[in-house]
């Protein structure tokens, strides 16, 4: 059994090429970092990420025209809502589906959004805003009016920090039992690697689209990091069987290779099922889910890419310097008692 483990055909030899996946990722994050440190240092909120008014207040108003809305329109009304008196206003065009709007025999419409910052005292602002809009596009229809006090969009920020806390120790702790502290740390180093991403890359989407971030966003970051853990615990599995077995007749990296090219086609194989399913959403569903599945789709494929190349690898060369450690240690105490 042993034997057919390590001489079975391999399609790829992680461990050989570790250090290009240490380098690809940190490619792939170092954008998003700089990305959310200029955010943090520019931002009104001075996050990472630009966030919606589920975190920082405020109100979005919602209007269905029957037509294509041009930037040049979108500048003009931003213009003159300004001038009419209503402060900093953030304007989304949202697209409905052509193909969802035929098959209902629904006219296809767009959606301006208008995000404010809440006013308690301004039982105007929307009489405001309506006017304006309804000034450009006569035929407008008022679709949703949703408001946030800033207190409890706060509060809810608050909790959904506590919410990635406990995920995060919760992984450990269950890791730690599980396997061993060390697959635990690496599990959650590769997690960590995986929030980064996302993070990074929506801050880059704030800053080039003005994509904001809402409580959706971070349910699909609890759900990236349980499926990327749930990812990688099959191929840490796979590896501390293997490791009884071959380990008096493998090097551990061998051990390591073998495993996740027996895990190679499951884990593939599960993401791209379920990317197929994202990707069908994003472009078929919603357009007030599509940041969510968004996020979805890009931290379910670094997922996949983290618990085969980035979690093994480091696993693997984590091993290799503990080993290296208790050798020279070993050598050093052999010195001292010549």
């Amino acid at each position: 059994m042993s034997e057919t483990v390590l001489h079975q055909h391999k399609w790829i030899d992680v461990v050989k090429y570790r250090w290009v996946w240490f380098g690809l990722s940190l490619l792939l994050i170092l954008p998003g970092f700089f990305a959310m440190g200029y955010l943090v240092l520019n931002s009104p909120q001075h996050m990472p990420v630009k966030v919606g008014i589920d975190f920082t207040g405020g109100t979005i108003t919602q209007y269905s025209v029957k037509k294509d809305v041009a930037n040049s329109e979108v500048a003009s009304l931003r213009n003159n809502l300004t001038k009419a008196g209503i402060e900093n206003p953030v304007i989304q065009v949202l697209k409905s589906n052509n193909t969802i709007s035929k098959a209902e025999n629904v006219e296809p419409s767009t959606v301006i959004s208008v995000k404010t910052a809440f006013k308690s005292n301004d039982v105007t602002a929307e009489q405001k805003i309506s006017d304006v809009v309804k000034a450009d596009y006569p035929e407008a229809e008022l679709v949703q009016v949703s408001s946030i006090g800033p207190s409890l969009g706060k509060e809810l920020f608050i909790n959904s920090m506590y919410a990635l806390a406990l995920a995060f120790l919760g992984i450990v702790v269950y890791l730690s039992f599980r396997f061993q502290v060390d697959y635990a740390v690496i599990a959650l180093i590769s997690l960590a690697h995986d929030a980064l991403f996302v993070l990074g890359f929506f801050a880059i989407l704030g800053i080039f689209f003005d994509v904001h971030i809402d409580a959706l966003f971070i349910t699909a970051v609890l759900t990236v990091i349980g499926f990327s853990n749930h990812d990688t615990i099959v191929v840490f599995d796979r590896i501390r069987e293997n490791s009884r077995f071959l380990a008096k007749k493998a090097s551990f990296p061998e051990i390591v290779n073998a495993s996740v090219n027996q895990t190679l086609a499951r884990s593939i194989n599960t993401s791209l099922t379920t990317l197929i399913t994202l990707l069908a959403l994003y472009l078929f569903g919603g357009e007030t889910t599509k940041d969510f599945v968004l996020a979805m789709i890009v931290g379910i494929a670094i997922g996949t890419y983290s618990s085969i190349f980035f979690a093994s690898t480091l696993l693997d060369w984590w091993r290799e310097r503990k080993d290296s450690q208790k050798g020279s240690a070993s050598r050093q105490s052999e010195a001292l008692k010549v």
